[in-house]
């Protein structure tokens, strides 16, 4: 009973075993291993033989034990950490901790910097190579100094773009938890877009409608426009030629209140099922080539997102193969 209340004050869940049994395990533990582990072998709770070593060994030698388990249930991986402390007494105190979030985070910030890694060195590599050429080989032969100058400009271009998106991205991060109060007209940013846009859909034969009343959102324009930019070029760029982009402002009704929608269709490829998110999103994964701002390791793509949730929206992905996507970004009114 002593232990019972004990561990019913713990936040995470917690156990108790002595003398290979548990004793006692609070409610999180027992929604975590199960309803009725107390007086079980700690073996029939838990199976993972490192945590049944660190309780093992906190309850025979005494001292604190740190090990790692996996639970998979219904298709869902989850990443925990088992701490067991003891006196050497028969009797060890086992403390879970769920780290899924911390390790999907590792590993997104790992794969981050792997991708910005590659982007940089790409270039650096191309520069470095030409450099050597220019002072070699093709010093003497001005259309090849032309011409590597040329590629030179671009790649240095190149990762000058990635260095902006970077600091970019920072900003948008740091302005995430601020959300921006000045007023918005939403159709006059997406007339400027699409205008600014129009050499690009020009050089394809493609056509931007634009359909719905103005409507005033408190927003961040620049950061509105940044987000309506990407998902516009992105539809002239992967949209099949000749087609018509159409681009619609529609009011919508969602759990936080009115709000209104921007969607962006094109008549592309579409996109599979397999790549779409099984429901909207604060930043759903798309197939690659068709991500907002897609391309290089994936920053365009981090910025929308970083935009949208600081306006406190939604960024939705409708597709259907071969007759294309839509894309739509829902921010509410208030």
């Amino acid at each position: 009973m002593e232990w019972t209340r004990v561990l019913a004050g713990l936040p995470l869940p917690a156990m108790v075993v002595e003398r290979d049994r548990i004793l006692a395990a609070n409610m999180a533990a027992q929604a975590l291993l199960g309803p009725a582990v107390e007086g079980r072998h700690p073996a029939m709770a838990v199976r993972a033989p490192s945590v049944l070593e660190a309780i093992a060994a906190a309850a025979g030698a005494g001292g604190t034990h740190e090990a790692r388990m996996v639970l998979r249930r219904e298709g869902q991986e989850q990443v925990l950490t088992a701490t067991a402390s003891g006196q050497g007494a028969g009797c060890a105190l086992v403390v879970f901790r769920d780290v899924t979030e911390e390790e999907k985070v590792g590993e997104m910030r790992r794969d981050f910097v792997a991708n910005v890694s590659h982007e940089l060195r790409t270039p650096l590599t191309a520069l470095m190579g030409f450099i050597e050429t220019l002072r070699n080989a093709a010093k003497d032969d001005p259309r090849a100094r032309e011409m590597f100058l040329g590629v030179m400009e671009a790649e240095a271009g190149r990762m000058n773009r990635l260095v902006g998106d970077l600091l970019q991205l920072s900003r948008v991060a740091a302005e995430a938890r601020v959300s921006p109060k000045a007023p918005v007209e939403r159709r006059g940013a997406l007339e400027g877009v699409i205008s600014s846009l129009a050499g690009v859909a020009a050089r394809k034969g493609d056509r931007v409608e634009l359909v719905g009343d103005p409507v005033t959102v408190p927003g961040d324009r620049d950061q509105l426009v940044q987000v309506f930019t990407n998902l516009i070029e992105n539809a002239l760029k992967y949209g099949g030629a000749g087609q018509v982009v159409r681009v619609s402002l529609s009011p919508e009704e969602t759990v936080r209140g009115p709000a209104v929608r921007v969607e962006v269709a094109d008549e592309g490829e579409g996109i599979d099922p397999v790549h779409r998110p099984r429901r909207p999103a604060r930043c759903p994964r798309a197939e690659p080539h068709r991500s907002p701002a897609g391309g290089g390791p994936g920053l365009g793509r981090a910025i929308v997102k970083h935009i949208v949730s600081r306006h406190r929206g939604w960024l939705r992905v409708e597709s259907v193969v071969g007759e294309g996507s839509r894309f739509s970004v829902v921010l509410p009114l208030g």
